[in-house]
């Protein structure tokens, strides 16, 4: 039953997808390539919102059939809110300054409706409140970082079902009920339900509104793992491995060259790469390879409690900044003029 309604949400969202890509051509939201773009064709955008409809729908569903945790409604209320600035954004522009506050606002609820919460660093249990703003940071880092590597195709398709399947795996694996995983497996799902029309070729784009909306749920749901116990939610971050390394270490190395971090660019790890290869998709692969044959085994490294959480998440993550910074992460000389 529970394959079955995965399938019903892959479904739906591919077919909901295509929808919208008749809506945003009738509309005209549409992305022009420009000088910091990895795209050379005009694209429809939009398309992220099958991703959200179809993720309120089935976790409707799964609740008047008790086959999710409450507990998510806390993560999917303010993801909504930012999937809604989003959609406003696709269609017009909003602020750079309001998005950021709605998403500060936003994170900052999801901790305090997730509220109490515990985290252990090299056995130091953090106190509450640097707990609290940590997380808010991290939260809000989440969502910015989900939409700064949206760049080429698939890439955010690919990232949001790998990291959320495996770790609907990993709970599996270890016992957890259906009830704490399945949603995990339900927003892969309809990840994966868009990526077809955005991988290899796209047909339309994910835009603020699929972006935001993705990651503000995995910010989420490591701290609804969080609440579960803290293996998982330092498995979600390992798992979340590539995203994070290649927008920090570009945010950094850009602020570092005194450059407005929050202007569109196209300095990322993952762009250069893409640049290089004249093609997405070996680079788009390459995430996924990374995601399934190094983060993977790492995670469950830590589920399986054979090595500590923050000590496995720096042993990821250190091949990876050296990559992406060996790839020209944030280096201005490869940014587009």
């Amino acid at each position: 039953m529970t394959f079955a309604l995965l399938l019903v949400a892959f479904g739906i969202t591919l077919a909901l997808t295509a929808v919208l890509r008749g809506y945003a051509l009738h509309h005209r939201l549409l992305d022009v390539p420009g000088q910091r773009s990895s795209h050379r064709q005009v694209t429809p955008r939009g398309g992220g919102l099958a991703i959200v409809l179809v993720t309120f729908l089935g976790t409707a569903y799964l609740a008047v059939s008790h086959t999710v945790a409450p507990d998510v409604w806390a993560v999917l209320g303010p993801a909504f809110l930012v999937a809604w600035v989003g959609w406003r954004d696709d269609h017009s522009h909003v602020s750079a300054r309001y998005r950021f506050s709605v998403h500060g606002a936003c994170s900052a609820l999801m901790v305090f409706l997730l509220w109490p919460l515990e985290l252990s660093l090299v056995g130091f249990t953090l106190p509450g409140m640097m707990l609290a703003v940590l997380l808010t940071l991290w939260l809000a880092w989440s969502i910015n970082l989900f939409n700064f590597m949206d760049g080429i195709n698939g890439i955010a398709s690919i990232e949001a079902a790998s990291v959320l399947g495996n770790m609907a795996l990993l709970m599996f694996l270890s016992g957890q009920p259906v009830h704490v995983w399945f949603f995990f497996a339900l927003v892969a799902a309809c990840s994966l339900g868009f990526l077809v029309w955005n991988f290899p070729r796209a047909r339309i784009f994910m835009g603020d509104v699929g972006s935001g909306f993705l990651g503000s749920l995995i910010g989420g749901l490591s701290i609804l793992a969080l609440g579960q116990a803290e293996v998982y939610f330092w498995a979600l971050l390992i798992l979340y491995g590539v995203f994070v390394a290649d927008s920090t270490v570009t945010l950094i190395r850009r602020a570092l060259h005194g450059e407005k971090v929050y202007l569109a660019h196209r300095s990322h790890a993952y762009q250069h790469t893409a640049q290089r290869l004249g093609s997405h998709t070996p680079v788009t692969l390459a995430v996924l390879a990374i995601n399934l044959l190094w983060l993977l085994p790492w995670a469950w490294l830590v589920v399986s409690g054979l090595f500590s959480g923050f000590l496995a998440l720096l042993m990821a993550y250190a091949p990876i900044v050296a990559l992406v910074w060996r790839l020209g992460a944030g280096r201005r000389s490869q940014i587009a003029s």
